[in-house]
């Protein structure tokens, strides 16, 4: 009998225990370029602290390597190429709503007793307000959030809130910091004062980054929120670089991700306080994270993996990658990423790597450096893989030998049976997703950038610009 009032009395208690509040911090086009990851460069004690505090993850991807898609799986759960968002803004004039039975995570934790928030507007100490980013490749419930105010979520919990920073989005604009000429360039960059300039630039920006994420931190320490608020940050997709954003190599796909649980909130014994984890994960991982802390149930067609606690689901073997359609450009890849390798299939070989592309020709300056430096036979031997004027049908990098994937290994003897069970990987994949991808758009579609009825007259004119120098 009292072994059975005890049961009771533990499971009524667990019943009344308050939900956790869910912050999410997001970095627009950012790489793991922090002091806790290894960046010699920079400053960045409030995201290095908060790893210090919570978990910092090395093997953390998004599903694409650019914002709309890769937004458009996060905040579904699923993939973007299942659920037809898989080309870079698309939809935005034709009534495109998502599949029966997919919702947006706002909307499930909404049900679970939830306020949900796109945070703009933050009260002093910060100086600064959220972009309010969604991009979503889809119409949607026209109030998706029930808040933009910081000031709000005090009483209003549980909540779950996003609050997104653009500093690391092009232009570049934070101040000057970061000497260019100690910078220390990825090999396959040209070593030129226009490169290493530009990266100092993004450099500077992730000290802004971090900087404004000190303020945020010192707002829930401010309102009392800090002891039941986890914190997640992390970045929509990969670094704004040649070779990086819209691309599905690891610099494309491969972003930060800190967690921070608090100790107050009684995390999971396998969450490990000021700890390194190397399990693979996907961006879509924390939609079904979120709704698991939340104690929400977890609908059966989510992409997304539990990755902590009693119902965590076994670690990846693979994580799966696709780039479509990005403004004007077509170059359709899908990538897989094992522990060791990445592997790209090119579903449009024989295209140049830096196919035209007005948007990085206006705000990417080594985008036209590379092609300067060509055109004078002055690019090194490294360089030369961004000049690429026909892509293969397959690429395949060791990652522990060859981080910054130099040299592929696609035609290797010695790397056959890698490659087929890779290549085997991504065609299953594609084939359990219904990947819509593996169909281009028309071609008016493609001309109008996604816009059914013609692209509309600010966009048209930004794309007539003149391109930089």
């Amino acid at each position: 009998m009292l072994r059975c009032l005890v049961f009771c009395l533990l499971a009524l208690s667990l019943q009344a225990a308050p939900k956790p509040n869910i912050l999410w911090l997001i970095a627009e086009d950012f790489g793991p370029h922090l002091g806790c990851y290894g960046e010699a460069q920079v400053q960045t004690p409030h995201l290095d602290g908060l790893a210090a505090r919570g978990m910092r993850h090395e093997r953390f991807y998004t599903t694409a390597p650019v914002c709309s898609p890769s937004r458009s799986a996060l905040n579904t759960g699923m993939y973007q190429t299942r659920i037809g968002a898989h080309n870079h803004r698309s939809h935005r004039d034709d009534g495109f709503t998502l599949p029966a039975g997919v919702q947006l995570l706002s909307q499930r934790l909404r049900a679970a007793g939830y306020f949900t928030a796109n945070l703009k507007q933050l009260p002093k100490p910060a100086d600064f307000g959220g972009s309010g980013k969604t991009d979503w490749n889809f119409s949607h419930d026209p109030k998706p959030f029930d808040g933009e105010n910081w000031e709000d979520l005090r009483s209003h919990q549980p909540f779950y809130a996003q609050l997104n920073f653009q500093e690391t989005h092009r232009s570049f604009h934070a101040p000057a910091k970061v000497d260019p000429a100690k910078v220390k360039l990825p090999p396959y960059y040209p070593d030129h004062e226009i490169t290493r300039r530009d990266w100092a630039q993004y450099l500077d920006s992730a000290m802004e980054l971090d900087r404004k994420v000190g303020l945020v931190l010192e707002l829930l320490k401010r309102d009392g929120l800090a002891d039941n608020t986890i914190v997640c940050f992390f970045a929509d997709n990969g670094a704004a670089h040649v070779r990086a954003k819209q691309f599905c190599y690891e610099e494309g796909l491969q972003v930060p991700f800190i967690l921070y649980w608090p100790a107050a909130l009684n995390p999971p014994a396998d969450y490990q306080a000021g700890q390194v984890s190397r399990r693979l994960l996907l961006s879509l991982d924390l939609h079904a994270a979120a709704l698991d802390w939340a104690g929400a149930a977890l609908p059966a067609n989510l992409d997304g993996q539990v990755f902590l606690g009693p119902q965590a689901q076994p670690p990846r073997q693979v994580v799966f990658g696709a780039r479509d359609r990005c403004d004007e450009t077509v170059l359709r890849l899908r990538s897989a990423r094992d522990e060791r390798h990445r592997y790209i299939l090119n579903l449009d070989p024989g295209k140049p790597l830096l196919l035209p592309n007005a948007y990085k020709a206006q705000q990417y300056p080594v985008w036209n450096l590379i092609g300067e430096l060509k055109a004078s036979g002055q690019l090194s031997p490294e360089a030369q893989t961004l000049a690429i004027e026909a892509l293969p049908e397959e690429e395949l990098y060791d990652l522990e030998a060859d981080p910054h994937q130099l040299h592929n290994l696609a035609q290797s003897p010695q790397h056959q049976e890698i490659r087929r069970r890779l290549r085997a990987e991504v065609e299953a994949w594609m084939q359990q997703t219904q990947d819509q991808g593996r169909q281009p758009e028309p071609e008016a579609l493609v001309r109008n950038q996604g816009y059914r009825k013609g692209m509309p007259a600010k966009k048209r004119a930004k794309a007539a610009k003149p391109k930089s120098p």
